[in-house]
């Protein structure tokens, strides 16, 4: 004889229903595994205890995108009946989701910041840390790309600049090879004589009166024949005493 239906009805005794809670729930997450491994169907499930904690299953798609796909399809189906003169009635529901759905970001964010995690079970932080981790090496992807992409127009900045300077010397290279090739023609054309003003002429020898040493053989001449001539008589007067 089969089991008698059991009456639907809250549990008024605390422990039996916190078993019946985890037994249920565990249940109600198998069920929706199962129903979107075999059906190939994107399944969310949400369930709030009776002290707010919470818990949720999600195919691989995620949980955020699946609610957006519920909520666009709500969307649609609401510009359908625009006319509709409940229409009151839909914007008190639209508020409704969309505060519930800044309520789910600002949770989603606070443990992304590490905060409000006592709520979360250690496969619920296992989940959210492995998130972070998928998110930190994209970040350190994009990181690297970003400084491979500046090294990269540095270096061709480097080669160009190098390629500049190269072609500058080379002008100035050929530039003085140039003018050399100017001055020799034209030395070679003007010819010995014209070029005597540029040979640099030796200055003047002075002595210690100002006079220029090509005067100074015959004025030194002079000089001593003034001088010998008192030498002379002196000499002439002394043998004479």
């Amino acid at each position: 004889m089969g089991r008698g239906r059991v009456q639907l009805k809250r549990i008024e005794n605390k422990i039996n229903r916190q078993v019946t809670f985890s037994k249920r729930r565990a249940g109600l997450l198998k069920k929706a595994h199962e129903i979107s491994v075999l059906c190939d169907a994107e399944v969310a499930l949400i369930v709030f205890s009776h002290k707010g904690k919470l818990f949720e299953y999600a195919t691989d798609s995620s949980m955020e995108k699946i609610l957006e796909r519920y909520e666009r399809h709500n969307y649609t189906e609401r510009r359908l009946v625009a006319t509709d003169p409940e229409s009151q009635v839909n914007w008190a529901m639209e508020y409704n989701r969309l505060k519930a759905k800044i309520e789910l970001l600002q949770r989603n964010h606070r443990h992304y910041m590490g905060e409000d995690l006592d709520s979360l079970s250690l496969k619920e932080i296992q989940n959210l840390e492995q998130q972070l981790d998928t998110s930190l090496k994209h970040i350190r992807s994009r990181k690297n790309q970003l400084m491979y992409d500046s090294i990269s127009e540095l270096q061709r900045k480097e080669k160009a600049i190098l390629e500049q300077n190269n072609m500058l010397a080379k002008q100035i290279k050929e530039k003085e090879k140039t003018m050399a090739q100017q001055v020799q023609w034209e030395q070679q054309n003007q010819g010995p004589n014209t070029l005597s003003f540029l040979v640099p002429m030796p200055p003047p020898c002075l002595k210690m009166g100002g006079i220029y040493q090509e005067e100074a053989p015959e004025i030194r001449r002079n000089e001593l024949d003034l001088t010998l001539e008192p030498l002379y008589s002196c000499n002439l007067g002394c043998f004479a005493t």
